[in-house]
């Protein structure tokens, strides 16, 4: 049992030291999270990221964004700063990039800056709400950066940078941006403000930067799409009118309206496919009839640029019920195929704070605006082509937490394999130590039934040299004591002798059978090994002379019981052999016991022994059972010379 425990235990630790070899070896850092924590992990991106806006990219003409000179160094002091008019609590900057197409990588932005950092402030004091360096990874990004921070009071915000990107070419540096926006709460309160940026010179397009246009088309992940609202011009001869009764009268500040592609082929077959006029006038009243109208604010188209998906436009706080848009120049700017005598809106916003009050509002048209079968309702039915849409700070935000789940996720997902990989690794191993444990179980389960054989078959045998040995000898010497008895029968002082004696070796051989096999605990028959070889001799060897000396009987206590049991044994066997087969007259015993042996030695003065009969086999059984050398041959006198040797153990 001993010896199957001790293989179990040597498999296992064989199987642990190759799983910490192989731990050691991949020398990466693991996550301190669970298995089941990054499968759950990377089922919450997945989940987040099907519920957030798409980064669907905008096509055709129209604003890029601001781009400063190009400097030979990226360390440059740059800065941008936003005039916001007056002073108002905000709590989010929103900085968009410039997106270009690389050839290599696909469509990256180009000229956002490495590091800077965001400060607000008023005529009195300024704050730095942010800051941002390289080592941050804001690059590579198409998303929008979002900058949260506690409510600060700012009449202007300033972007000062301290590090620029390289351009695409990767010649020289640049900062570009596509727009900012300042939000208070959900309204933006830097569209169409005044911007300005640090050493101006070489640098293009700085108005741009507040214009509302973005690179993205707003694609929410929720909601049905919208077919666009399509209205010929039927009488070009006077303006056309669209009018929102709002249902009742809000303080209002900004109009949005979404322009939609009226030709989807790829690619557009025209430039104005927008069907967006070129001149738009916005107005508004609380009275259905405007006699109270009030002009709010109004679109014109001058170049190509003046265009986007969502054209947003902020005003003066005005209290209205109705808001008309009066189309005074439907053509677009600019068309291959001429004008086009159609206009076209997915949807018009129309906010307070941000907040859009003219979704599900009634829609008006002038007579020589034609009229599409299902009605005008598309046009506030909060939906693009896209589906839902989004407040704009809602917008950019989901866009940039797209770019840091999208960013996230690879990182995730490849940990997840590496612990999928790893645990199929172990997997392996136990699988392989299970192997070897079985290999080791099946070889320890044959050791120990070998074992068990072999100690029965031992068992079997010193059964059969016990049983031999004392039980043989002690009838040997009743035999012989039985004799003397027959020939002392005249004389019944020798006679008693002898029958007390035959009587002594038959209680002896009567107790020898009941402890036959555990001759080496029964402390009634071997007390003293010395002893019971004397008096054994002196029963056996009645009508031989013997000699029997012994040197160093101290060192004898060292044996143990089973080894003096046997020593015994043999001993006895070697005088009832040279008693029935020796012809001797005479017998020397010699027990030699040192710190390190036990030497027996026995010698007669008898016949011999022949050679054809050889060692008997009780003797040899029984020094092979005290793992003994045993040597027996004839004197040179006649007779024959009994050795064995064994060690004296500690």
């Amino acid at each position: 049992m001993r010896l199957f425990l001790l293989i179990i235990f040597l498999c296992w630790s064989g199987c642990l030291t190759m799983q910490m070899t192989l731990a050691a070896g991949k020398g990466e850092e693991v996550s301190d999270k669970s298995l089941g924590e990054i499968e759950m992990e990377l089922t919450e991106i997945d989940d987040e990221l099907e519920k957030l806006a798409n980064f669907t990219l905008r096509g055709g003409v129209g604003s890029l964004g601001y781009r400063s000179k190009v400097y030979t160094e990226p360390t440059n002091e740059h800065w941008i700063e936003i005039n916001l008019e007056h002073e108002v609590l905000i709590d989010q900057v929103v900085l968009v990039p410039c997106l270009w197409r690389d050839t290599s990588t696909g469509v990256r932005s180009e000229g956002f800056p490495k590091a800077f950092r965001v400060v607000v402030g008023t005529e009195d004091e300024s704050h730095e709400v942010a800051s941002f360096h390289s080592e941050d990874g804001l690059l590579p990004r198409i998303a929008p950066l979002v900058v949260s921070f506690k409510p600060q009071l700012a009449s202007w915000v300033r972007i000062e940078i301290s590090e620029m990107s390289l351009l695409i070419n990767g010649l020289k540096y640049v900062v570009q941006l596509s727009e900012i926006l300042v939000f208070s709460g959900a309204e933006n309160v830097a569209l169409q403000r005044v911007a300005i940026a640090g050493n101006e010179q070489g640098s293009r397009r700085v108005p741009s930067l507040t214009d509302g246009f973005t690179p993205y088309l707003m694609d929410a992940a929720k909601g049905e799409l919208s077919q666009t609202r399509v209205m010929g011009v039927l009488d070009p001869s006077s303006a056309p009118t669209i009018t929102v009764d709002l249902g009742e009268a809000y303080l209002v500040n900004q109009i949005n309206l979404h322009t939609a592609h009226v030709a989807l082929s790829i690619p557009m077959k025209t430039l104005g496919a927008r069907s967006v006029p070129r001149h738009v006038r916005v107005s508004g009243a609380q009275s259905a009839d405007f006699s109270d109208e009030v002009f709010l604010c109004a679109y014109q188209q001058r170049t190509l640029l003046d265009n986007g998906p969502v054209i947003m436009r902020r005003f003066e706080e005005t209290l209205c019920r109705y808001i008309r848009l009066t189309i005074v120049d439907y053509r677009p700017v600019a068309s291959l195929e001429g004008a086009a005598a159609v206009v076209a809106f997915s949807e018009i916003e129309v906010l307070t704070k941000g907040r859009n009050v003219a979704l599900g509002a009634d829609i008006v048209m002038s007579s020589n605006l034609g009229r599409a079968e299902d009605g005008a309702e598309r046009m506030t039915d909060g939906l693009n082509y896209y589906g839902k849409i989004l407040p704009e700070k809602e917008w950019m935000g989901q866009l940039a937490r797209r770019h840091d789940l999208e960013t996230l996720r690879p990182i995730v997902a490849k940990e997840l394999s590496l612990r999928y990989e790893r645990q199929k690794r172990y997997l392996s191993i136990a699988i392989w130590a299970a192997v070897i444990m079985g290999a080791g179980i099946g070889f320890s389960l044959l050791i120990v039934r070998y074992s068990h054989l072999k100690n029965l078959a031992a068992f079997k045998e010193r059964f059969a040299a016990d049983l031999h040995d004392e039980l043989g000898a002690n009838l040997h010497t009743i035999g012989l004591l039985s004799d003397l008895a027959e020939v002392s029968k005249e004389s019944p002082e020798e006679l008693s002798g002898y029958l007390e004696r035959i009587r002594v070796m038959t209680e002896r051989s009567g107790y020898a059978v009941q402890h036959v096999t555990t001759l080496n605990e029964s402390s009634a028959l071997f007390s003293e090994l010395v002893t019971d070889m004397k008096r054994s001799s002196e029963r056996i060897l009645t009508q031989l002379e013997h000699d029997f000396s012994v040197e160093g009987e101290e060192y004898l206590s060292r044996l143990k019981p089973r080894t003096s049991v046997d020593l015994f044994l043999f001993y006895k066997e070697c005088l009832v052999n040279t008693c029935r087969h020796s012809n001797a007259t005479e017998l020397k015993t010699r027990l030699v016991a040192t710190a390190k042996e036990v030497s027996l030695s026995i010698e007669d003065n008898g016949k011999g022994i022949e050679q054809s009969y050889g060692v008997p086999k009780s003797l040899r059984r029984r020094a092979r059972l005290l793992k003994a050398k045993l040597n027996v041959e004839n004197s040179v006198d006649g007779g024959i010379s009994i050795s064995l040797k064994l060690r004296n153990g500690k």
